[in-house]
């Protein structure tokens, strides 16, 4: 029958095997699966890798088609493909195309091809003929994008790209799948560095950057402009008139009051012609001709309050 108390499992029965820690050759198989993974398919739209290829911060690289369905709008991309899931994958360090660098691999032309099974795309160090992919250390340019092994890139000790003659710096040569715990760490701080400058990862400026430098420059515009106008209103009209108004056989519009900057120019000219209007009315509100045009004789002969005055009674209405 059964749960009795007759018979009691014991642990060792119930456990067949301890959990034990992963030794290093596992540790091993589990990084080169990964890495060949990596290699060969593309994280956001499980494809096989083709060019044209792209990375961005991290150093993983993606189909540039996957990219550009992630960046279209809700509903615009292939069905298949989850955002979400994407968005999880990439943690936020694709915004746009600025964000990414296309990787110029060089094919392997030594490649077979296999009847029946699909084969990724194999490629290859221009400089050393050494192929690129699981076990070697591959790195790329920016912003060129042309990828080397990381063993001739430091042979060669060169500051210009091998292929395309190219100016970088070392902090600019980006590993590819990157496995090292050193190498993610100064790719975090490369990219926190960049972000800083108003720079994205293909060394472009980011988009929020230059809104933000143009509101400083108008700030800017506006606080050089007080002085300016102090110092216009001080001159006379005639000198105003004739440093606004440019002469018309000159070749260029120069700004007023020889203002450079366009903007301040403009501001410059929409007060002298409000301070104009305001010294027109009171022109008018201080000309005695006006004035007396007013009912001002009425009020000297209606002296005292309507008590005191008295009424009279008009001649057309006395009989």
């Amino acid at each position: 029958m059964g749960n009795d108390g007759g018979s009691i499992p014991k642990r060792r029965e119930l456990v067949k095997e301890a959990a034990r820690n992963p030794t290093t050759t596992q540790i091993k198989e589990t990084h080169q699966e990964q890495q060949e993974y990596h290699w060969t398919t593309c994280p956001l739209s499980h494809k096989l890798l083709s060019q044209p290829i792209v990375s961005d911060s991290s150093g993983k690289i993606y189909n540039k088609d996957a990219i550009l369905e992630f960046l279209l709008p809700v509903g615009g991309g292939t069905p298949g493909m989850n955002k979400s899931d994407n968005e999880e994958v990439l943690e936020g360090r694709v915004r746009g195309l600025r964000d990414v660098v296309e990787v110029k691999l060089a094919p392997d032309a030594q490649q077979t091809e296999v009847k029946g099974r699909k084969q990724g795309e194999r490629w290859v160090c221009p400089i050393t003929n050494k192929a690129l992919g699981p076990g070697v250390k591959a790195v790329y340019l920016v912003p060129c994008g042309h990828a080397f092994s990381e063993s001739a890139v430091k042979e060669v000790s060169s500051d210009r790209c091998l292929q395309c003659n190219e100016p970088y710096t070392s902090e600019n040569v980006i590993p590819i799948l990157p496995a090292s715990t050193d190498e993610i760490e100064h790719l975090v701080a490369r990219a926190n560095r960049l972000k800083d400058q108003g720079l994205t990862h293909s060394l472009k400026k980011a988009p929020g950057s230059s809104k933000k430098r143009k509101k400083n420059g108008e700030a800017v515009v506006a606080v050089d402009a007080v002085p300016t106008l102090t110092a216009m209103q001080a001159q006379p009209s005639n000198a105003i008139g004739k440093s606004s108004n440019p002469q018309p056989g000159s070749g260029t519009d120069k700004p007023s009051g020889g203002i450079k900057n366009a903007a301040t120019a403009s501001l410059t000219a929409k007060v002298l012609e409000e301070e104009k209007e305001k010294t027109k009315r009171r022109k008018i509100a201080g000309n005695e001709n006006l004035q007396s045009l007013f009912s001002k004789g009425k009020e000297e002969k209606m002296i005292g309050d309507f008590m005191s005055r008295g009424f009279s009674i008009p001649a057309g209405a006395r009989r």
